[in-house]
């Protein structure tokens, strides 16, 4: 699917390149904020953590000079990241009621309880880019903002554990404690449409006369209401920091 949105978006952009003073191409790498209670739940049971979430991008960018120091900029990425991984403290036993997870301080398992996890964010961003000192000069540190309009899914297929159900085991050595029903989930959240904000700040160089290379940090801030599975949740952080670098050509 983000292959398809990608594709989609710069079909859609190309017409921007008739009219455009200047086109980058970037290799980026986004670390998402993870700041919202989905993202938290999959930290704390799972065995992955907000690294593995950190994931390459490649991007696009149409450049229209307004004036000698400012730009109107329309660009495109897309992020996503599918992670598979077990619940850290649990472990699943079989019964004639059904799956039910266990202590793995205590028991070894008959299976581990376990999901993937898959996140994708797909921005088509519009915005100003101001150029201190001119789009023509060897040195040019830029910084600009605007909004976007974001494409994102959230999907989670595999075992889960109900926490909320809790069932009463007597262990012979250990004695009664709690245990937990496993349920297989198909949950997929997808084709969402966010608008948010975003900030960048950057440096080109030029190497060429009309060629530059060009590093920038960008910060994205937005949130989604999650549904199809995902009720309950709280709105979804979808914002994160985004290093990128490319080339820009100016015609």
């Amino acid at each position: 699917m983000k292959k398809i949105l990608i594709a989609l978006g710069i079909i859609l952009l190309l017409p921007a390149s008739i009219w455009a003073d200047a086109i980058s191409i970037r290799l980026g790498y986004f670390v998402p904020r993870a700041k919202s209670d989905l993202w938290d739940i999959e930290f704390e049971n799972m065995d992955f953590t907000h690294a593995n979430y950190q994931n390459s991008t490649l991007g696009f960018v149409y450049e229209k000079y307004l004036a000698s120091q400012l730009s109107l900029v329309i660009g495109l990425d897309g992020y996503s990241k599918n992670r598979a991984g077990f619940y850290k403290d649990y472990v699943g036993y079989s019964f004639a009621e059904g799956d039910f997870a266990f202590p793995a301080r205590y028991y070894r398992g008959a299976f581990f309880v376990s999901h993937v996890f898959g996140v994708s964010i797909t921005p088509v961003m519009l915005g100003l880019k101001l150029v201190p000192l001119g789009h023509r000069a060897s040195f040019s540190p830029y910084l600009g903002g605007g909004v976007g309009l974001y494409i994102w899914s959230v999907r989670l297929q595999g075992d889960m554990i109900d926490f909320s159900d809790p069932w009463v085991y007597d262990d012979p050595q250990l004695g009664e404690f709690e245990i937990y029903p496993i349920y297989p989930t198909t949950a997929r959240d997808d084709n969402n449409f966010s608008f948010g904000f975003y900030a960048f700040g950057g440096l080109m160089f030029r190497i060429a006369q009309r060629m530059a290379i060009e590093a920038e940090f960008r910060f994205n801030s937005l949130k989604g209401t999650l549904k199809q599975g995902f009720e309950g949740f709280e709105p979804f952080d979808l914002g994160g920091y985004h290093f990128a670098v490319g080339i820009n050509y100016r015609f």
